[in-house]
This record gives C-alpha cells, sequence and structure tokens, in this order.
C-alpha cells in the first residue's frame, strides 16, 4: 500500500490535526461533474459544449479526393470552467481512433454527434488542458431546409472539397465545441495530392510538396467562430498582393471559372476592404481575399474568416456581402443564433450603401424599392426578425427586413450618430459575441434617444409596418 501525500510530509499532517483540534472544519475539494453536451442554443441545443472555453483548435487534415477519405488529428486546447469529471466534442458521423486528454490515452464513448471523453485524472476550474483527437472517415455534407435547401459543410467538388458550415456543420468535419459562442484561434494544415492547393483561413505560414503530397500550414491569429473555418481544396490560380490601404490579400480560383468572371474578385475584394474600413472601423484579421470554386451544387458563399468562400463567381454586390461580414459576423459574432440577423441584416445593408457608394441609388430607395415590391399578405412579413427559428433563419425576411431595421434606424437618429455607431459597435465587441439587446442599448447611448419603439416596429412585430 503507497502512503498518501499527507503522511510523506509529517509538517502538513501536524497542520491538519492541529485544525482538527482547534475546532476547525476541513471543507472537502469541490466534487468534479460532467460538462453540459451543449451550450443550450436554442435552436442548436446540442451544438457546443458545457463545462470548457476553447481557445486553440491546431487541426491536420490529409484529404483523398478520389476516395473522400479523410484522416484528421485535432488538438484543442482549453480552459475548464468548471471541475471536470468528463467533457463533450461535437463530431458528426467520423470514427474517433483515439483520444489523448494532457497526452495520456483518455477513455469515451459515442452518443450520436456527442463524443464524452474522461480524463484519466478530473481537470481542475480554471486548469489550461490539451485533447488530441486522431479520427477519419468520409466526411458527409448536411442538408435540409436551413441553408436555402441546399448542401452545406465538407462538399466534394471534381478535383477537391469545397467547405462552408454555416451554421452547425464546421464538425462534419474536425472534433469541436461547435458554436460560435465558443470562439478560438487556429493552426490549420492541409495534407492533399501534389498539384492541389489548401486554401483557409489567416496567413499561409509554409507550403511545400514532399513525395507525392503538398502540404499547406494556415493560421488565424484572431478568435474565430468554428463554422467559418475552412479548409477548401482544388486546382485554384491564386493571386497575392495588398489592397491600396495596406491589407494582405489572397485570392484563390478555380481555373475552370477563369472565361466566367464578369467581375474582377480580386479588384473588388480589394476596394471593398478598405471602403468598409472607413465605415466599419479597422479591417479586424491580417489578410482578406476570397475562395471562389467550382461548386454549382452549392447556391451560396459563405464569409469564411479572412477569405470568403464563393461556390461559383458571384455578382460585386455579393462579394461586398460577404466582405462586410468579416465586422458584422467574423468579428462581432452572434451569442445565440437567434441574433442572425445581427449578421445577415447588417451585410444585406452594406450592399445598400455600396451602391450609394457607387452613386446607382441611396439606401433610402433601396429601403423603399424592398418596402414596396412586397406585398402585406406575403410570408415574408410573418418572420420575427429578432427570433427566426432554425428553419427560416436564414430567410429573405432576416436579410431585407434587418436591412429595413438599420435603414430607419439611420433615419431617426440621422447620418451622424449612426456613421458612429457602426464603428463603435465593432470596437465594443471586437472579437467576441453579442445580442441584440446589446446592439439597442449601444444604438441608445450613442444617439441620446429612447428607441425600443423602432427596434419592435421593425425586427420584433410580426405583419407589414406602416411608414
Amino acid at each position: 500500500m503507497a502512503l498518501s501525500r499527507s503522511a510523506r510530509h509529517p509538517s502538513r499532517l501536524l497542520a491538519l490535526a492541529t485544525a482538527v483540534a482547534a475546532g476547525f472544519t476541513i471543507a472537502a475539494a469541490p466534487a468534479a461533474s460532467p460538462g453540459a453536451p451543449g451550450i443550450g442554443d436554442p435552436y442548436f441545443p446540442d451544438m457546443g459544449n458545457g463545462g470548457f472555453d476553447a481557445l486553440h483548435y491546431d487541426l491536420g487534415v490529409s484529404y483523398d479526393p478520389g476516395s473522400g477519405r479523410l484522416d484528421g488529428h485535432t488538438t484543442l486546447t482549453a480552459r475548464a470552467t468548471q471541475n471536470l469529471s468528463s467533457f463533450d466534442l461535437d463530431l458528426q458521423k467520423l470514427t474517433v481512433d483515439s483520444i489523448r486528454v494532457n497526452g495520456k490515452p483518455a477513455d469515451f464513448t459515442r452518443t450520436r454527434d456527442e463524443i464524452v471523453i474522461t480524463p484519466r485524472h478530473r481537470l481542475r476550474k480554471g486548469e489550461r488542458f490539451e485533447v488530441s483527437v486522431a479520427y477519419g472517415g468520409v466526411p458527409m455534407p448536411l442538408n435540409g431546409p436551413i441553408v436555402f435547401g441546399s448542401d452545406y459543410g465538407w462538399m466534394k467538388t471534381k478535383d477537391g472539397v469545397f467547405v462552408a458550415c454555416e451554421p452547425n456543420a464546421a464538425s462534419t468535419w474536425f472534433p469541436s465545441s461547435d458554436h460560435p459562442s465558443d470562439k478560438a484561434t487556429y493552426d490549420i494544415r492541409i495534407d492533399a495530392p501534389k498539384g492541389l492547393t489548401g486554401v483557409s483561413n489567416g496567413t499561409l505560414v509554409d507550403s511545400h510538396d514532399r513525395g507525392g503530397r503538398s502540404y499547406f500550414h494556415w493560421r488565424e491569429t484572431k478568435p474565430m467562430a468554428t463554422y467559418l473555418a475552412t479548409a477548401s481544396i482544388g486546382k485554384f490560380d491564386v493571386k497575392t498582393g495588398r489592397t491600396p490601404g495596406g491589407t494582405p490579400i489572397y485570392v484563390a480560383i478555380d481555373p475552370v471559372l477563369a472565361h466566367q468572371n464578369t467581375v474582377d474578385v480580386y479588384a473588388v475584394t480589394a476596394e471593398a476592404t478598405d471602403y468598409w474600413s472607413k465605415l466599419f472601423g479597422p479591417y479586424p484579421f491580417e489578410e482578406t481575399g476570397a475562395v471562389v470554386d467550382d461548386m454549382p451544387e452549392a447556391g451560396f458563399s459563405l464569409e469564411t474568416q479572412t477569405k470568403p468562400s464563393y461556390s461559383a463567381v458571384r455578382s460585386e454586390s455579393t462579394i461586398v456581402h460577404e466582405l462586410a461580414h468579416q465586422w458584422f459576423g467574423d468579428d462581432v459574432s452572434v451569442h445565440q443564433w437567434k441574433d442572425i440577423w445581427l449578421n445577415e441584416g447588417f451585410a444585406t445593408y452594406a450592399q445598400w450603401l455600396w451602391a450609394e457608394h457607387r452613386g446607382t441609388r441611396s439606401a433610402h430607395d433601396s429601403f423603399l424599392a424592398t418596402y414596396n415590391s412586397i406585398a402585406a399578405t406575403s410570408d415574408f412579413w410573418k418572420i420575427e426578425v429578432a427570433d427566426p427559428k432554425r428553419d427560416t433563419m436564414f430567410s429573405s425576411a432576416v436579410y431585407q427586413r434587418g436591412a429595413m431595421m438599420l435603414q430607419a434606424l439611420r433615419e431617426r437618429i440621422g447620418d451622424q450618430a449612426f456613421f458612429k455607431l457602426l464603428p463603435a459597435w465593432t470596437k465594443l465587441h471586437r472579437y467576441g459575441n453579442a445580442s441584440t439587446d446589446d446592439f439597442v442599448r449601444l444604438a441608445e447611448h450613442v444617439s441620446g434617444q429612447s428607441l425600443g419603439d423602432l427596434f419592435q416596429k421593425w425586427i420584433h412585430d410580426t405583419g407589414k409596418p406602416a411608414l
């Protein structure tokens, strides 16, 4: 029988005996308990995880386009927010080979899309720890009514993969706390057949060929929501440089699309990045850019952090929309998914601001055109924009009525206060999360006005509001 730690230290034993003799109660160490299996977001109750705060992901993915197989190794650095006996990670469909916590093998079980991990020793509140997961399989995209009826997530292309994961598909390709309220920094390492390019978030740290494979190491040093992570792989023509304002830029375009360009993606990305920096506050990341892939099955684009992902060559208006998301959605992310209008309403309003900037139509006229084009009997007016529900969270009402809310706010408080509010919002919540209530409070503070009735009318009430 081994000696207890107290018995090996007589002075500590004496101190304990003295305390007991004096009548002091020796408090037991707080009990450890399992972390919650989800963040508690009503739209996705099992996504995200409780009991810890994700700090950094180091992702390694090796992909075979022929078979579609991914072999991955993820190391998550996190901080325990309670005494943990076990904790969960989100991983959809893929097979887990092994898990280690702080370098030691850990027990784990699977419950649907949850990995339940039991470390060898409990984790104390405040303790930093590492969990490493080796896994593999053929990632499958998600589908359903949420994202315009399209597949989304890890989507196989003719020569690689297109990765666009909003709202809940990051865990189709790496184990994570898959909710935007748990942001972290990233290293993403892509291993692909030689001749293909792997594009991800942040800046390219290293790329090289070895044998018949090509390797790419990307690093995102600013906090990022899981759904904004990407690892798109394929044949790309790459152009790099700096915007006129000095921000590094990286644009990758599938050569199949080279003769389909009706817009200069590189030039518009550079111009819009600089223009939004003047209106919304300094560009929040180290690099801007785009990934334009030949993926007609995905009828959408996504604001993947630092490099929006386009499933085809898109219009100038779409490009400025996705770049506005770098501030509204990526830099300042939603607290819960019901707050999605703070992303989509703002990015749609940015399209109206761009038209105003170009001199083609004022934001006021865009507001009236949208308002007048939608009949009062339309289902458009039946959605509560501030809580649109899961299956209609990307409905046109969230985008368009959200934009109308912002124009109505601008006209109520005036241009001076409105264009002070936008950069104040991104500065106050930089690299964090925020809610609709947070925005209302800041708008009232900046304007000095009570605005509850205005927000009630445009994003809470249903029915077509009177002008």
